[in-house]
């Protein structure tokens, strides 16, 4: 079986440096009765939104199986588990706490703290209650400050007990995909209502973060964002502007209102209709003191000049090498994001809170043997080694995806985990990557 190797002076060599897993409520707790609905729920019984029109009213039965999974993760001797709380199971309509639902978290947190795992709370990983959606959802202002009466609620109840809050998992997801290209929930068109959600989104955020700090002194509290780095098709000069507009349009659009409280300069090549609404002291909520930033990073993207003369750049396919989701596997470009980033902004620590790969997993004599996902780990941890090394502060890393788990638009027909699910039995299956994994953060040194 291959190894995840490293030199012995790199700080993910050593102890201190923080290893664990990650997933979200959605795509892996199921209990779709015992909450409100979500978006995803609603998205899901459309036509032509899921590729093998599954949904996660079922997904990998979390909510039973939560003390099981607990102990599998803890098997993995990783430090942190990174998991999402689904809004629709912990508030109710009128705004009071759910019990039962917030009953369920305290429980996962207080079975990680006993096997010595530190609790990753992610507040937003897309799963809008429905009822708020109705209401416009990120389209409407107010929906900005039912996240901070939300955010509010769960931190008064969590408090201290938990290492780190993030406000929002990949606001760009949430924003581009759901509002603006339609291709994830709720399946909403146009630039207009993409970047009127994403400003939405960021501005929740600062709520947000004020709401979570008055109930907490020692957790560590940010925010999510992943980074699609992207590479001119050619040297040419219409390439790399059609390119830098590409990286404010999809990655710095997110990031640096959060650090430099304004949006880049690609905001001014919108129409004045496409562009959000902007009110005095955004800004200045959105760009909050930070402890961490979270960097999810899978693939990386190539541009050209714009094909059509209303577009700001043309996208090309992934090149190969790639996984079973299509991405091009470049470990390169993680390094070069993470120094690009460390360059433009002054960054908080950094965390990076997702990290993996689709590959075409078989489970064969209840083996499965992996290793296309333990290469990509093993580049991946290197290109976080080679950041660190070129004086990036970044504090851990988080494999992407504790299981396989419903993959949002692909169903349950791509499988990110290091851990098999059969989705008849529910069966957990540690795969070679689990177990490479696990192996190498038993070997670190202190």
């Amino acid at each position: 079986m291959q190894k995840l190797t490293l030199p012995d002076n790199s700080k993910l060599s050593k102890k201190r440096f923080l290893f664990g897993v990650a997933t979200s409520s959605y795509q892996i707790e199921g209990g779709v009765h015992s909450r409100l609905p979500c978006i995803w729920d609603t998205f899901c019984k459309k036509e032509n939104t899921i590729i093998d029109k599954t949904n996660g009213d079922i997904a990998c039965e979390h909510i039973q199986r939560w003390e099981q999974d607990l102990d599998l993760i803890a098997s993995l001797c990783v430090d942190a588990y990174r998991f999402s709380i689904a809004w629709p199971r912990v508030m109710n309509k009128d705004g009071s706490i759910n019990e039962t639902g917030i009953g369920f978290y305290e429980a996962l947190i207080e079975g990680l703290t006993e096997r010595g795992i530190k609790s990753f709370v992610t507040l937003y990983h897309w799963d809008l209650p429905q009822h708020i959606e109705d209401s416009g959802g990120w389209l409407n202002r107010n929906t900005v400050f039912r996240f901070a009466e939300y955010a509010n609620a769960v931190a008064s109840r969590l408090g201290n007990s938990v290492e780190s809050y993030a406000t929002f998992n990949e606001p760009f997801c949430s924003a581009f995909l759901g509002y603006e290209i339609g291709v994830h929930a709720p399946g909403k068109k146009g630039v207009k209502n993409g970047r009127t959600a994403a400003h939405h989104i960021l501005l929740a955020h600062g709520y947000g973060m004020k709401a979570i700090r008055t109930h907490t002194q020692k957790a560590k509290v940010g925010i999510v964002v992943n980074v699609t780095p992207c590479y001119p098709r050619s040297n040419s000069n219409e390439d790399e502007i059609a390119t830098t507009r590409a990286n404010e349009y999809i990655n710095h659009w997110y990031i640096k209102p959060l650090f430099d409280g304004c949006y880049p300069d690609v905001f001014n090549l919108l129409d004045e209709s496409e562009r959000p609404p902007i009110e005095d002291g955004d800004f200045a909520v959105i760009c909050q003191p930070m402890d961490f930033i979270g960097i999810n990073y899978y693939t990386r993207l190539t541009y050209s000049a714009p094909l059509e003369g209303d577009t700001l750049y043309h996208e090309h396919e992934a090149n190969p090498p790639k996984t079973d989701i299509g991405w091009e596997v470049y470990p390169q470009a993680l390094t070069d994001i993470l120094l690009e980033l460390n360059n433009a902004y002054d960054l908080p620590p950094v965390y990076i809170t997702e990290n993996g790969a689709a590959m075409a997993d078989k489970l064969i004599n209840n083996k499965v043997d992996d290793a296309d996902r333990i290469s990509y780990f093993q580049g991946h941890l290197m290109a976080v080694h080679n950041a660190i090394e070129s004086g990036v502060d970044i504090r851990g890393y988080f494999a992407w995806s504790l299981m396989d788990n419903f993959e949002w638009a692909e169903g349950l027909s791509k499988r990110f985990g290091i851990i098999y699910v059969d989705y008849n039995t529910q069966v957990r299956t540690l795969k070679n990557s689990a177990i490479a994994y696990r192996t190498f953060i038993s070997n670190r040194a202190e």
